[in-house]
């Protein structure tokens, strides 16, 4: 007979087993990946990430929740059915619910997570199709409409796009990390400071801390490779600690790393040329939001509170009356600590 660590080992693996599929969508063809059981909870990807970025989140939520991530449309293994052209959040807001409504067990609402600028996607899908959901959890959506100065705050990734179009992605990806930057970094900065942010904002935000964020966030403007390869690095060692023998797990982990990384990166045009903008710029509907309130925490990052997404974040709350979540890290915190940010997750949603 089996021992009870190998019971408890052979489940964990049943559990984070990932099942593929496809689902055909007006204008896209998606990928999506689907582990663990119990009520439906969809990860949706930001930045230029695909479903790969939930990897290590999504096999630690398993064990309590049907996790479903997928990759964006135009993203990876999500193909478009003609050319690029610019991406709204309502198109995108309409994938989730057509992959809700294809997985949920018996039609029940789903919960849906967000970081960064598919926070924007959950926020849309939420103020839409509220009955499709029963918690969304968006962390650190940077709308920017909402800050104390929007145009300030459109001039940052406009900054962006422009450098992206006129210099190619690692130009891109430097005025992303000068716009974005604590003070004392690289960009000389908090977003206070570089847009004069009003002492609403502040008052609002909390006490300014030095340090606040670190890296040039993946989820809210593509990734730098090494957070990219860190972020692959977790998920693919969460992978083959859930199903890879031994002998094989040092190559397992290599393969699904390296695999992870050229898709996210290859994501980086289509993000920076065709959704930066356009999300951010995207004004939600604040009534419909604050009728579905009760739904919704925003999620801010403990080091992240003086940047701009925070800032948008508190500001969103404040808005239509929501609550609040601290999580670890700062705006990237699921890819720096993807164990204390999921924890931290599992608690908002049972919350």
């Amino acid at each position: 007979m089996p021992t009870t660590d190998e019971t408890t080992a052979a489940a964990t693996v049943a559990a984070t087993a990932v099942c593929t599929g496809r689902l055909e969508a007006p204008g896209a063809t998606l990928h999506y990946e689907v582990r663990g059981r119990g009520p439906l909870l969809v990860m949706v990807p930001g930045g230029s990430a695909d479903a790969g970025i939930y990897d290590a989140l999504a096999a630690g939520l398993a064990d309590r929740w049907t996790v479903v991530a997928f990759d964006p449309r135009g993203y990876s293994r999500s193909t478009l059915h003609g050319p690029t052209g610019e991406q709204l959040p309502g198109t995108h807001s309409e994938d989730v619910a057509r992959l809700i409504e294809l997985l949920s067990p018996d039609g029940a609402p789903a919960a849906v997570f967000g970081s960064s600028s598919s926070a924007i996607v959950a926020l849309d899908l939420l103020s839409r199709r509220p009955g499709l959901v029963g918690r969304v959890v968006a962390h650190e959506p940077p709308l920017v409409e909402l800050l104390p100065d929007p145009a300030a705050g459109r001039a940052v990734f406009a900054a962006v796009q422009e450098s992206f179009l006129r210099d190619g992605v690692e130009a891109a990806m430097a005025t992303m990390a000068a716009g974005l930057a604590p003070a004392g970094g690289a960009g000389g900065g908090r977003y206070e400071v570089a847009t004069g942010a009003d002492e609403e904002s502040r008052a609002a935000t909390g006490p300014v801390e030095d340090g606040g964020a670190t890296a040039p966030p993946q989820e809210s403007g593509g990734a730098s490779e090494a957070a990219a390869k860190a972020t692959a690095k977790a998920a693919a060692e969460a992978t083959a600690r859930a199903g890879a023998g031994a002998g094989a797990g040092a190559d397992a982990v290599a393969e699904a790393e390296a695999a992870t990384v050229r898709r996210m990166m290859a994501n980086l045009p289509v993000f920076l040329k065709h959704v930066l903008c356009s999300f951010s710029g995207h004004a939600p509907d604040l009534d419909a939001l604050r009728a579905a309130a009760p739904k919704l925490v925003v999620g801010v990052g403990r080091d992240s509170r003086a940047l701009l997404p925070a800032v948008a974040a508190e500001r969103l709350a404040q808005r239509v009356g929501s609550a609040t979540a601290e999580f670890p890290g700062g705006h990237v915190g699921l890819m720096e600590d993807p164990v204390a940010f999921g924890a931290r997750l599992r608690e908002v949603l049972l919350g």
